[in-house]
């Protein structure tokens, strides 16, 4: 099925406070479970026949409930999981995964780490260097202000796949382009390295974006990226406390509508499923 569309990043769980601290005031409405029956529901709304499930606590639990999830589900096609990268069990751990075909990536919570250099450890890099071994892409989950450094970081791996989460989280809220724009830019040149439109309107002002405020942001990683290493995403449920699943789906399928059919096609689906080497 050629056409599919590919939801490229959501999240599932089970809610409870002390596994979920990062929701907050304001987070009330997404905190209780979203689990399959839910993501079955958006995704049918939005006419989405695909998915890619992301990891939201970073445990080897999480990673095995998520592929528990995904091999009892046609929908969900791949898993982006955690494992301990930095560790020397990590090869281990990768033998150990490497039958499960439907994880296809693993991510690190970067962006929440204190050290801003992270990505730069000789231990996470080691790490790193062991998933092309295994046909593993490698999520990027970092603020605009780590690019300079994840461009150091992507150099090092000129054989990995690499996606980029979020467009890496500029600072739409504050309406700012730069330095983000120069940096994504660079970034993009790198040609192992995907990216998710995803994650725009959480980092906007949640009550008062507006599409004409984030198409800005979608332009430039269009012209960077270009519709072969763009996909859609919609980082649901996190989302629903700014926008609801189908209104995304229709706003990045408005914003895709001026380019070829096979582009739209690309950004909707080909690149996941490229990028992830997903299967039927």
């Amino acid at each position: 099925m050629p056409e599919e569309n590919i939801d490229a990043h959501h999240h599932l769980w089970k809610y409870t406070a002390q596994e979920y601290p990062w929701m907050l005031d304001g987070m009330e409405s997404i905190q209780k479970d979203f689990v399959l029956p839910e993501l079955e529901a958006v995704t049918t709304a939005a006419n989405i026949q695909g998915t890619v499930v992301v990891q939201a606590r970073q445990t080897i639990e999480e990673t095995e409930w998520l592929l528990q999830l995904a091999e009892s589900s046609r929908l969900i096609r791949g898993v982006v999981g955690w494992l301990p990268l930095i560790e020397k069990s990590v090869a281990s751990d990768l033998e150990t995964y490497s039958h499960r075909k439907k994880l296809r990536a693993v991510r690190h919570v970067l962006h929440d780490e204190s050290d801003d250099f992270y990505m730069l450890r000789e231990d996470f890099n080691r790490g790193i260097s062991l998933l092309r071994n295994f046909n593993l892409a490698y999520d990027i989950l970092i603020f605009e202000k780590h690019l300079p450094q994840t461009i150091q970081f992507v150099e090092r791996h000129p054989n990995q796949i690499f996606v980029v989460d979020h467009i890496a989280k500029p600072k739409i809220k504050d309406s700012l382009l730069s330095p983000w724009k120069e940096n994504i830019t660079a970034l993009a040149k790198h040609e192992n390295v995907y990216c998710k439109i995803s994650g725009m309107v959480t980092e906007g002002d949640w009550k008062k974006w507006s599409e004409s405020g984030l198409h800005p942001y979608f332009e430039i990683v269009l012209k960077a990226f270009g519709p072969q290493r763009l996909m859609f995403g919609s980082d649901w449920p996190v989302m629903e406390v700014a926008c609801d699943y189908t209104r995304w789906a229709n706003m990045v399928r408005s914003w895709t509508s001026k380019l070829s059919k096979s582009e739209q096609l690309a950004i909707m689906g080909g690149t996941a499923k490229k990028a992830y080497t997903l299967s039927a």
